[in-house]
Formats: C-alpha cells, sequence, structure tokens
C-alpha cells in the first residue's frame, strides 16, 4: 500500500471518528435506546465493509486480521443492539 493511500485512509477513519462523535455526544440520553435501535440496519452495512475489508488483495496477513477483528467487533454490535431493543420492547409489553 502506498502512503498516500494509507493517508487518505486514516483521514477518513479519523474525520469519520470525529463526525461520529460529535452526532452521539447532541443526543439527549432518552433517545438513545430508540436510535441504537434503528441504526443496528446501518450496523449490517458495516459488516459487509468488513468482510470485504478482508479479501482485499495487497494488504496481507495484515490485513486479513483486520478485517476478521472489524467483522467480530461489527457482529457483536449488531446482535448487542438487537438484544437491547429486544428487552426494551419487552417492558412495554402487558403483563399477564
Amino acid at each position: 500500500m502506498t502512503p498516500e493511500i494509507f493517508l487518505i485512509f486514516l483521514y477518513v477513519l479519523v474525520l469519520a471518528s470525529f463526525v461520529g462523535f460529535e452526532l452521539i455526544s447532541k443526543v439527549p440520553p432518552t433517545l438513545h435506546t430508540p436510535l441504537m435501535s434503528g441504526s443496528n440496519a446501518i450496523s449490517g452495512i458495516t459488516l459487509v465493509g468488513a468482510i470485504l475489508c478482508a479479501q482485499l488483495p495487497g494488504f496481507g496477513s495484515v490485513g486479513k486480521i483486520v478485517g476478521l477483528l472489524a467483522l467480530v467487533l461489527a457482529t457483536i454490535n449488531v446482535v448487542g443492539g438487537y438484544v437491547v431493543t429486544d428487552r426494551m420492547l419487552q417492558m412495554f409489553k402487558k403483563k399477564k
């Protein structure tokens, strides 16, 4: 990988992290759970990106390890989000 491409990737990572942090910090705590349930579908895109990252040629074994790590973390994020959403929805059901 050339240094120019690495700098572009690093720039996109830092910019996305900064924008994400700024957006999430502005959300009131009462809206975090409903927003998380809506963002689970978007997290599926992260899974696709992680799979593609693991298969990119030219990155060698380091790229495969980073892609696998991204895949595992994205899967944990999606599954955890659905579990929390299910628990939240259970609170609103009538008790028998």
